[in-house]
């Protein structure tokens, strides 16, 4: 059972923070009782009964007569050897929650502290609660933690002194220092009030966090100190001839980035910056303008997406823009032939490609750059943490730009992130509106597809969207594949209905969307592949099936896919039991039954709210950071106490001094700091660039 929690070692055990307290109130009298909380009592036995039920079940109880007036009745089921545990005239303590018969005070199953005649009753504390696994109780593990807690002082402190009064300080904890670890360990499981509890956690969780921005930290002065980046200068000429290039006019928040991205790539110290925006923002032109500034440079650009569709797009998008130039743009992807792959390969080698888009298939060792100036990673979630280092571990040291369009509350991007800089687009084009978003109960989904089809009447083309690409009849949720069917045979018929999913082959999936591309698909119903980037300005309207099975992030996705052009975009959600089939369910009484009040409730809250940075702090509040960016995906860290929903003004200060103890002394030398190192390594050393771990 203790394995089943990570628990292997009696050590482990002093690590196993609490999940929360309960505080138990100490009463001198039964006035003092309340219904339903934890209370303690002392009192005299001045009874002991057994009582049986007709269901062959048995009861004893214990009456007590409360110092401070009144009685207690203590009662344990189907355990007769309490009958000989206690004794008329014995003074106890007794620990539980209150229940009222109606004539008297009880407790069920309390905990029982005898108590000598004149002995002081014991001051109420606060009392841990543990996460369990099955068959393992409270009491079980609390009295494992408490016969290891001696093991507390021969535990090596890993935070410097200085560390902690510094953070004392700046987090005004009042004391001079942060608690030693030894102290903490014993406050966080043994706390006399919910002051040491304060303490203690505070300790754990600004540790935590410390250790990792000291890993992203270090990481970042590695990266920066391997070797110098080419400098990449951007005149005004070039400038001018870059910009031209664009079919539109760039935004005041895409003007203020590119002069952001063009100060870090004139230095020889490596680019190293993130570019969030939200939907429909222009992170692509950001882009562009520096692979291009590259290209202008003498040297080679890359662009990795995460999808060979995306990848593909991506170069009809620049071969498009760059039509006429002497740019010479190519594709690598896992999915070329072998030949094609290989003379490629060589062109690359030689320097006569200058801008590379790709899949993972650029990670691959065969993939060999004459001059590399600047490496574009796209939807940088898709990746993960783990594969940036990766990246970086080549022989040049070329700039980086990493893109998200999935906006990234701030608490983590410092956590995901630390290593780099943040650039935010938030203002949109002149022109492009609010795509207008609706909840469908099941009485309204007939009209929705009317609408649908209206839409296609008049030249615009739908998205029909569902979460997987087959039916999961357990949980009531209809596939991409099963919503074809039904859509072609019944609300849609006579429209040209066509699948798109991941299961498709790459030359299939990218006929697909050619074809929707060009306005050979009025409809196009599809697993969430569509979910980043595909770019169609035709595309208006949109139908996400069993929407509540989707975080508000993934939602805003996918609704950026539509009134991306002069038109207006709209979104119908179609909560899971409002889609079980495609037609409309009046004559059903069990299928018209609405999704629960709350998942409704966010789905509406979705609707009124365009900004992506809002939804993005209410998913991580509601969903957490783990189920948002999924941390096997990323290399984002399980924290056993530390919260980033909750401990952003902890995790800011964590940052700052971890940056401020790299600048001091950036390969960790001093005594005091070597322990931390080794704290580093062992928790964080995948994201240290390889060999540089010390």
């Amino acid at each position: 059972m203790f394995e089943r929690l990570g628990l292997r070692k009696a050590i482990d055990l002093l690590f196993h923070f609490p999940r929360s307290y309960q505080e138990v109130s100490e009463c001198k009298s039964i006035l003092e009782l309340q219904e339903g909380l934890l209370a303690t009592v002392v009192g005299l036995v001045v009874d002991i009964d057994s009582r049986f039920g007709f269901d062959g079940k048995s009861s004893v109880g214990v009456l007590l007569a409360v110092e401070g007036g009144g009685y207690v009745r203590c009662a344990w089921y189907n355990q007769p050897f309490r009958r000989e545990a206690y004794a008329i005239g014995q003074r106890l303590l007794a620990r539980g929650v209150v229940k009222s018969t109606g004539v008297a005070y009880q407790m069920r199953h309390p905990e029982i502290t005898p108590l000598d005649p004149e002995e002081p009753a014991p001051a109420a504390r606060p009392r841990p609660i543990y996460p369990l696994t099955e068959g393992l109780t409270q009491r079980v593990l609390s009295s494992a933690i408490e016969a290891a807690l001696p093991l507390a002082a021969n535990i090596e402190e890993a935070l410097p002194l200085d560390v902690r009064k510094n953070a004392a300080v700046l987090l005004k904890t009042g004391s001079d220092t942060l608690l030693p670890i030894q102290d903490a360990l014993q406050q966080i499981h043994q706390p006399v009030d919910m002051l040491q509890v304060n303490e203690a956690r505070l300790r754990f969780i600004f540790q935590e966090f410390f250790v990792l921005q000291l890993a992203l930290a270090k990481q970042r002065y590695l990266y920066q100190q391997q070797r110098p980046a080419p400098s990449i200068q951007a005149s005004a000429l070039i400038d001018a001839r870059i910009v031209k290039r664009f079919p539109f006019v760039l935004t005041e928040d895409q003007r203020k980035v590119i002069e952001e991205v063009k100060a870090d790539m004139a230095r020889t110290i490596p680019m190293n910056r993130l570019l969030q925006g939200d939907v429909g923002t222009g992170k692509t032109a950001v882009a562009q303008y520096a692979m291009l500034s590259v290209v202008a440079n003498a040297h080679q650009a890359v662009l990795m997406a995460p999808t060979e569709i995306l990848a593909r797009q991506h170069v009809r998008k620049l071969q498009e823009q760059l039509a006429g130039s002497r740019v010479e743009i190519a594709l690598l992807v896992h999915s070329m032939p072998a030949p094609d792959k290989r003379e490629l390969l060589q062109r690359i080698a030689i320097g006569t490609v200058d801008i590379v888009v790709g899949t993972q298939a650029l990670l691959s060792e065969q993939v060999e750059f004459s001059k590399l100036g600047v490496v574009v990673i796209d939807e940088q979630h898709r990746f993960g943490v783990e594969q940036r280092a990766t990246l970086r571990t080549s022989r040049t040291a070329p700039h980086y730009l990493v893109m998200t369009a999935t906006p990234i509350p701030r608490t983590l991007a410092l956590t995901l992130f630390g290593d780099l800089d943040v650039s935010t687009l938030k203002q949109r084009p002149p022109g492009q509106s609010a795509v207008q978003t609706y909840v469908l109960d099941s009485k309204m989904i007939d009209r929705w597809w009317n609408f649908v089809r209206q839409q296609v009447q008049a030249g615009r083309q739908a998205y029909v969207v569902a979460p997987r690409v087959e039916s999961d009849d357990e949980k009531d949720i209809r596939g991409a594949i099963q919503w074809w069917e039904e859509l072609n045979a019944g609300p849609l018929g006579g429209l040209r209905v066509e699948l798109l999913h991941g299961r498709l082959e790459s030359e299939e999936k990218q006929a697909v969307l050619e074809r929707f591309a060009q306005g050979s698909i009025d409809v196009l119903v599809a697993s969430t592949v569509i979910e980043v980037g595909i770019d169609v300005p035709n595309a208006s309207v949109m139908t996400i099936a069993d929407a509540d099975r989707f975080g508000l992030a993934q939602l805003h996705q996918l609704r950026g896919r539509v009134g991306r052009g002069k038109h207006a975009g709209f979104v119908g959600l179609i909560p899971t039991t409002s889609s079980s089939r495609a037609e409309s369910q009046s004559d059903s009484p069990a299928q018209t039954v609405d999704q629960p009040l709350e998942k409704v409730q966010w789905l509406e809250q979705f609707a009124k709210i365009q900004d992506g940075f809002e939804l993005a702090e209410i998913d991580l509040r509601r969903r957490g950071p783990g189920e948002i960016i999924g941390t096997r995906q990323t290399g984002l860290p399980e924290f056993r106490i530390a919260d980033i929903c909750k401990d952003e003004a902890v995790l800011i200060i964590a940052r700052n001094l971890a940056g401020q103890l790299i600048a001091a002394d950036p390969e960790l030398k001093n005594p005091d700091h070597a322990r931390l190192l080794r704290q580093v390594v062992a928790k964080h050393g995948k994201l240290m660039p390889i060999g540089d771990v010390g």
